[in-house]
């Protein structure tokens, strides 16, 4: 049997996952907490292992260390802190143990319980130096730092036994999967090297040039598209829309690569470098042996350079920390000359006029007009799906 690589920080995935709380447990007669958006993706990347080894929600005294020095006080390598942030100072008391509601669904089900070790109150000063250090600006057009300045000054940490990873499963019962599972997966399908690709975007034909160029060269022997099923900023293409456009690309151009396509259910952070590192923990977590990171990866607008999220790895020499390996990608685009997708760095003897490209603008301009993109761009395929999207 094949040796998968080891999780991050332990030697086996530690799930903190129940099936239901212990008799002794009388949730109606908990204290509550309504869990807000990020803490709610933070309850189910715990619960469903991506974010092993942690056990709960960090201390201001934990995630000052992670956002200064990229470790937790015991020397963990962690990049972001994973915190649970409220706008009022609760009713509850540190030392209690309290039930987290999730209100997404009907009737807020309890999803986890917390023990909770502290509950300490930020100062604006410090929430600004955190969002600083995790998105590198404090600018609010940034819908990360905008999305965290709206959560609270009220900091609650403490260890999570977690029993529900709320409506992913339920709505995405063919793609969402936790660690775990895709774990089996490897083992069960014999393979070695995997190759995972983040996405929160639909594939178009140069994800997809660039999915087969990394299994090529590093010889995997599978690949991962592993897409964000949770929240995103406004204009982004929701999940099920995008969840619909991947399968179908890989039905019809994915027949010689060995391909799992599944979700995890994280709300995207854009945080550029830092977050890039945190999908390379989530990554290593679930058995993958590589993580292509691309192009601005998980950036917003201009506020990373192009290459930021490559040259942490090297910055930090993550290698003594982490074991899954970077495929670094350059842009990519369709060159007319070569009739193919390729890496701009690898390709002599083009002007700009040899390639075609089609900004992210210009491209929902022409779904929204029920215009075909280019093919060069877009499969067709995919191209109907996101212009049925956009029309209606």
């Amino acid at each position: 049997m094949k040796t998968l690589i080891k999780p991050h920080g332990t030697a086996t995935l530690q799930v903190p996952l129940a099936k239901t709380p212990r008799e002794s447990d009388k949730v109606n007669d908990l204290p509550t907490l309504i869990l807000n958006d990020p803490a709610l993706s933070n309850v189910v990347m715990i619960g469903s292992g991506y974010f092993n080894p942690l056990e709960g929600f960090m201390s201001f005294g934990e995630a000052k260390s992670v956002c200064q020095t990229y470790r937790l006080p015991d020397g963990l390598f962690w990049p972001v802190p994973i915190i649970n942030l409220v706008q009022s100072k609760p009713d509850f008391e540190s030392g209690q143990k309290i039930a987290l509601l999730d209100p997404t669904r009907d009737n807020k089900p309890c999803i986890a319980l917390m023990d909770v070790s502290d509950i300490e109150t930020l100062s604006d000063k410090a929430i600004d130096e955190m969002i600083l250090r995790i998105f590198g600006t404090n600018d609010s057009s940034h819908p990360g730092v905008k999305k965290f300045r709206t959560l609270g000054n009220f900091l609650i940490s403490g260890k999570l036994e977690i029993f529900d990873l709320g409506s992913f499963p339920r709505d995405y019962p063919d793609t969402f999967r936790t660690a775990q599972q895709i774990r089996e997966h490897i083992v069960n399908s014999g393979w070695d090297k995997v190759v995972a690709f983040q996405t929160r975007n639909p594939m178009h034909r140069a994800h997809e040039a660039l999915c087969k160029l990394a299994v090529d060269r590093i010889g995997a022997d599978g690949l991962i598209i592993h897409m964000l099923l949770g929240k995103l900023k406004d204009g982004d293409i929701p999940a099920g829309v995008r969840d619909d456009c991947i399968k179908t690309m890989v039905d019809c151009y994915f027949n010689e690569i060995p391909v799992l396509v599944s979700g995890y259910g994280f709300d995207m952070l854009y945080a550029g470098p830092r977050e890039a590192l945190l999908h390379a923990i989530i990554r290593q977590n679930m058995g993958a042996t590589h993580l292509i990171v691309g192009r601005d990866h998980a950036g917003v607008g201009s506020f990373y350079g192009a290459f930021e999220a490559q040259e942490i790895f090297d910055e930090l020499q993550v290698s003594n920390d982490l074991t899954i390996k970077i495929f670094n990608a350059d842009h990519t685009a369709y060159s007319k000359k070569l009739g193919r997708v390729v890496m701009l760095n690898e390709v002599d003897g083009h002007v700009p006029n040899d390639f075609v490209t089609l900004s992210g603008t210009n491209l929902r301009a022409l779904l929204g007009k029920g215009e075909m993109p280019p093919k060069e761009i877009v499969r067709p395929e995919v191209a109907e799906i996101l212009m049925n999207f956009y029309q209606s």
